[in-house]
């Protein structure tokens, strides 16, 4: 099986540790947090793994060398001339992928959810697209109708909505970094340049199936602050 890493960001948030290392270079209990994602995958047997890289991306391209690619396959995507963001990352790579259904992981989420009864339930369904959620109050957040097929986002610190509203788009879920695409999506993004995948599904989705998976309780933590990074060192369990 295959999968994306978006690994391309500044991590602002983590200055002055990002002064240094790109993001995913961070450790968690002394592991990176790219080596934290890259062994989770390999362990429900993503092992084709394509990684993009912009800020201080030679350092990634050096400690995947010094680990010999942990004895996977693992392309690079190189967005060293321009970060594209979530779309646009992902449209740069889509040639790594085939017909079959991929999985995206952002670099900066631990977590303990059996990826491996995610990437079945996209089988199951059928969707374009399945992204793991959770009840995490958020002010930002998408929102799904009563069959939790996307239907929009909003901001409720400005009111802003985007994406298709109906009387049933009333359901709000936390988006967890994670999703599992099929294929065809490629031919449905329109959009060029730098742009969110968030936004390229808000567009489509009032035409195409895009499905939430409620993780539940399995541990889920966005390590992107000095905060949720103590936490981290603190909870997340390294061979959960």
């Amino acid at each position: 099986m295959k999968a994306m890493i978006f690994s391309a960001g500044y991590g602002t948030r983590l200055r002055p540790l990002t002064d240094k290392i790109p993001k995913a270079l961070v450790e968690v209990q002394g592991v990176p947090l790219l080596e934290h994602v890259i062994v989770r995958l390999k362990s429900y047997g993503f092992s084709e793994i394509i990684i993009n890289i912009h800020y201080k991306g030679h350092l990634i391209r050096e400690f995947l060398n010094s680990k010999k690619n942990f004895n996977i396959s693992i392309e690079l995507s190189d967005e060293s001339e321009q970060i594209l963001d979530t779309g646009g990352g992902l449209y740069k790579a889509r040639d790594f992928f085939d017909v079959k259904p991929f999985l995206l992981h952002n670099v900066d989420i631990l977590n303990n959810i059996p990826l491996n009864e995610l990437y079945e339930y996209h089988l199951l369904k059928k969707p374009l697209v399945t992204l793991a959620v959770n009840n995490l109050s958020t002010k930002k957040h998408l929102v799904f109708n009563d069959q939790k097929e996307l239907c929009g986002w909003e901001n409720l610190d400005t009111g802003v909505r985007k994406g298709y509203f109906g009387e049933a788009c009333k359901h709000p879920f936390n988006f967890c970094g994670i999703h599992v695409i099929d294929p065809k999506i490629f031919p449905l993004i329109e959009e060029r340049g730098v742009f969110s995948i968030i936004d390229c599904y808000l567009r489509i989705c009032s035409g195409h199936l895009i499905l939430a998976k409620d993780i539940g309780d399995n541990f889920w933590l966005d390590v992107g602050s000095h905060e949720t990074l103590e936490k981290a060192n603190t909870e997340y369990q390294l061979n959960d």
